[in-house]
C-alpha cells in the first residue's frame, strides 16, 4: 500500500527518538497476554481438558503434542518479554511513588489522540490495557525529564510552530481484506453476504499478510495516517461502528473490502492543555542517549530468572 508522510507523523515519531516506543509496549503486552491465556488454559478450571502437563492437545499423524511442550514453545517465543514488560510496569509504579509522580486521564486521553492522529494506531489493543500501559509509558517519560527544565517561552514558540498537530482528527478502527482484483472482491463480498466472519475472511483471503493474521486490523486511521493507501482513508471518513465499505480500489491495483470497528471523534487541544507535554517532548530531546527503564531495576532492587539486565 503507498506510504504518504506528513508533518503530524514525523512529530510523533522525533518525539520517540530517546525513549522507548509506546507501540513497541503495546505489542509485548500483546505477546504477554498471549502467554498468559495459554497458560491459563493449561490450569484446572480452563475452558479445556486439563488433565495434567502430559495431555494432548493436538496430533500430526501418530505423533502427539502435549500441554508441555505447547507451553515451553509459548514461554520461550514471548515468555522473556512478557516478564519483562511486568518487571518494567512495577519498576515504573515504584518510581511514581519515590518521585510523587502522577498521570492524569487527561494526560491518557491526549496520549492517545496523539498516537491516532499520527497515523500510529493502536493495534488491537483499547480500554483499560491501553490506557494503563500509555500511563506507564508517561510516568517513564516523567522520570527521565524530572530534573530537565524546559523554558515557558520554548514551550509556547513550539505550540505557536505546530499548532496544527494539536488539532486532532477524527479516527476510524479500520480492518481490511486486500485482494488482488474486482473479481476476488466480489466473490469475498458473497461469502460476507452469505455471513461469513469479517475477521475470518480476512485471514483466509487478505493478500496482506501483516494485516491478515490480525483479521484485517489496520488500527484507528485518520488522514494523518501514513501507511494506508489514501483510498481506505477516503472510503472510512464518516463511517459508522459496524458498517462496512467496498469494493475500493487502490493505487497499486489492489481492491480493499474495509469495516470500521469502532470510531473515536476529533478534537483540538489548547496550549493549556498540552503545554506540559510539551515541555516534556522538548526535555526529552536534550537526552543524551537512549534509555529504557532497565536502567531504573538496580535503583529499585527489580530481579528476574533471566539474572542481570
Amino acid at each position: 500500500m503507498r506510504r504518504t508522510r506528513t508533518e503530524t507523523g514525523q512529530a510523533i515519531r522525533k518525539r520517540r527518538l530517546k525513549t522507548k516506543p509506546v507501540l513497541a509496549v503495546l505489542g509485548i503486552l500483546l505477546a504477554g497476554n498471549l502467554l498468559w491465556f495459554t497458560l491459563w488454559m493449561t490450569k484446572d478450571g480452563g475452558s479445556v481438558k486439563s488433565a495434567g502437563t502430559g495431555e494432548q492437545v493436538a496430533s500430526v499423524g501418530k505423533e502427539t503434542i502435549t500441554n508441555k511442550e505447547w507451553v515451553a514453545a509459548m514461554e520461550e517465543r514471548v515468555g522473556r518479554e512478557a516478564l519483562r514488560e511486568l518487571v518494567n510496569q512495577k519498576v515504573m509504579e515504584a518510581a511514581a511513588k519515590e518521585y510523587g509522580i502522577k498521570v492524569s486521564d487527561d494526560e491518557i486521553d491526549l496520549e492517545i489522540a496523539m498516537l491516532r492522529a499520527g497515523g500510529e494506531g493502536t493495534g488491537e489493543l483499547t480500554g483499560d490495557p491501553l490506557r494503563n500501559q500509555v500511563k506507564m509509558q508517561l510516568i517513564f517519560e516523567k522520570v527521565l525529564t524530572k530534573d530537565i527544565i524546559i523554558d515557558d517561552e520554548a514551550v509556547k514558540d513550539y505550540y505557536e510552530k505546530n499548532e496544527s498537530l494539536y488539532d486532532v482528527k477524527p479516527s476510524y478502527r479500520t480492518a481490511a481484506i486486500i485482494l488482488k482484483d474486482q473479481s476476488e472482491a466480489e466473490n469475498a463480498l458473497g461469502e460476507l453476504d452469505s455471513g461469513s466472519s469479517f475477521e475470518a475472511l480476512a485471514r483466509e483471503r487478505s493478500i496482506d499478510r501483516v494485516s491478515g493474521s490480525l483479521g484485517g486490523e489496520l488500527g484507528y486511521i485518520s488522514e494523518s495516517s501514513e501507511n494506508v493507501d489514501p483510498a481506505i482513508i477516503k472510503a472510512v471518513s464518516g463511517m459508522k461502528a459496524g458498517e462496512t465499505a467496498g469494493p475500493i480500489a487502490l493505487a497499486d491495483g489492489e481492491v480493499a473490502l474495509v469495516k470500521v470497528t469502532d470510531t473515536a471523534e476529533g478534537r483540538l487541544f489548547k496550549f493549556k492543555e498540552v503545554k506540559d507535554q510539551i515541555r516534556r517532548e522538548l526535555a526529552i530531546e536534550q537526552l543524551p542517549q537512549s534509555v529504557t527503564p532497565e536502567a531504573f531495576w538496580e535503583e529499585f532492587g527489580a530481579e528476574w530468572i533471566y539474572g542481570k539486565e
